[in-house]
């Protein structure tokens, strides 16, 4: 069931929403986030019922070893949990999803034909298993404790951010439900989640899928053993480059928006990354949730940057090859991962030396503008590059597509006059996502995310713009209904979050 389906607009939500306000206004606060735990497991049980035995488990084991590791003292067992813990997450998400992919490796190096059947990716499983063993760690460490099996199991499966994120930590989101004030039907509230829900909703029908539509036969093309020519391969790689970005940040907009109407506010995941003026600041504007887990659990306990540049470099690398092979199975996410490595050792090697020009007074206030828009330039094409091996399917088109971008393949301009008016649009959506201010800086009087503060979430918009913010309104009314209209009109053609397949 896809956020961007009738059944769920107008069924799943509506029931959803009315069953838990009447708990909730008859003072039945546990009838309340039952009714959110039956939701959620229907909501997840739509894609494949089977797979909710999968979840089932999951929930009950780390609930289990998470209650032990608020009871246990002695240091030697706990420690002991945590691992047991942790090997069970890492276990059960490497069978199924790795599995096939280390056994077809190891067949095309041996020679050996395993002919093992294909094993179903169940859907969210990335997400769920990184968010558990973030509640086993935290629950280890001390900073939380769940021995409630209703309250734990909603924390893991609140059905807005279950399947695609926020990747959410349980002292974020159980002190909301447990507030004097949940469950309490406010208008404001819910009409600033409403909008923000129609905000997602026009991003992935009307951008994303739009943009799908130019990005998928040319990398299909190039997937074929074709290269596409100089404009296909720009209209392809820009195409995707908008397509991702207005399809998982369309999705986070959703989640956000329905968690808001029932009066939760969730984790931001995006703050304008295209904006970025390096890599580092990218990795700090997208999907900040999944970086803020890579960051607390994994770079951070593998030395961070306490070791030394060397150990630093050798962990950043380590975490952004990790990081790719959690987005998916195959070689080419794994190059996007390392590409992204490469780009953020970089990046700290040019801080270090601009560092030590500062210091020496050999930095002008014209050369930090330069440098500025040098970076952003630099970042952004940067980016492009590596959403071409995140996109092609192997390295063959990833090939094609970026031989053909840089004129290294065959130089022609048949059909270029046909694809410029393709082109020309797209560009238009690159000026809208580095100057236009963002859903949440649009929202920002509703403070509709959990973490971001106001002066950082106004970052790079400009000094025009930042009078564009929501307020509940007629005037905003009629553009939220034109949105949701607009929207709905459209849900018919096929569609699909790309963060689903993680």
């Amino acid at each position: 069931m896809l956020f961007n389906s009738y059944i769920f607009i107008l069924v799943f939500l509506p029931l959803s929403l009315a069953g838990y306000y009447i708990c909730s206004q008859l003072g039945r606060r546990r009838a309340a986030m039952a009714w959110l735990v039956a939701c959620s497991l229907v909501y997840y049980m739509w894609w494949e019922p089977k797979y909710l035995l999968l979840l089932g488990t999951s929930v009950l084991v780390n609930f289990t070893v998470g209650t032990y590791l608020g009871l246990v003292r002695p240091y030697r067992a706990r420690r002991i949990l945590l691992i047991g813990g942790t090997t069970f997450n890492l276990a059960l998400l490497g069978y199924f999803k790795y599995t096939n992919f280390f056994l077809q490796t190891f067949s095309d190096l041996t020679g050996i034909d395993y002919n093992i059947s294909a094993i179903v990716l169940p859907l969210g499983i990335s997400f769920f298993t990184f968010q558990q063993i973030a509640y086993l760690v935290d629950a280890y460490r001390g900073y939380t404790r769940e021995y409630n099996f209703i309250d734990y199991t909603l924390f893991v499966t609140f059905f807005p951010q279950l399947i695609a994120g926020p990747i959410v930590h349980h002292k974020e989101m159980l002190p909301q439900f447990s507030h004097p004030d949940a469950g309490k039907m406010k208008p404001d509230v819910f009409s600033a989640g409403l909008t923000m829900f129609a905000i997602g909703l026009f991003k992935k029908v009307m951008i994303a899928d739009t943009m799908a539509t130019y990005a998928t036969p040319i990398f299909n093309t190039a997937l074929a053993g074709h290269d596409p020519t100089l404009a296909e391969a720009w209209i392809g790689a820009l195409a995707y480059t908008m397509q991702i970005y207005f399809d998982f940040s369309g999705y986070s907009d959703m989640a956000i928006g329905i968690a808001g109407m029932f009066g939760i506010r969730l984790p931001a995941n995006f703050n304008s990354p295209y904006k970025s003026k390096n890599i580092i600041e990218f990795w700090r504007s997208w999907h900040l949730t999944l970086s803020r887990f890579l960051r607390d659990y994994l770079y951070i306990p593998l030395g961070g940057n306490r070791l030394g540049p060397m150990r630093r470099y050798f962990n950043l690398m380590t975490t952004m090859l990790l990081g790719g092979m959690w987005h998916g199975v195959g070689w080419t996410f794994i190059a996007w991962g390392g590409l992204h490595g490469i780009y953020l050792i970089i990046n700290n090697i040019w801080i270090q030396y601009r560092g030590a020009a500062v210091r020496r007074g050999t930095r002008s206030i014209t050369a930090g503008r330069l440098e500025s828009a040098i970076g952003w330039a630099l970042t952004f094409l940067a980016v492009i590059i590596a959403w071409v091996f995140f996109r092609a399917p192997t390295f063959d088109a990833a090939g094609r597509m970026l031989g053909s971008m840089f004129m290294l393949n065959n130089f022609s301009l048949e059909s270029q006059v046909s694809r410029l008016r393709a082109l020309m649009w797209m560009l238009t959506l690159i000026p809208m996502v580095i100057l236009m201010p963002n859903s949440q800086q649009i929202m920002r009087l509703t403070h509709p995310v959990l973490d971001i503060r106001h002066r950082e979430m106004m970052r790079n918009v400009l000094k025009p713009l930042k009078r564009l913010r929501w307020y509940p309104n007629t005037r905003w009314a009629l553009l939220v209904a034109t949105m949701l209209v607009l929207a709905l009109l459209n849900l018919a053609k096929p569609s699909e979050f790309i963060y689903f397949q993680f």
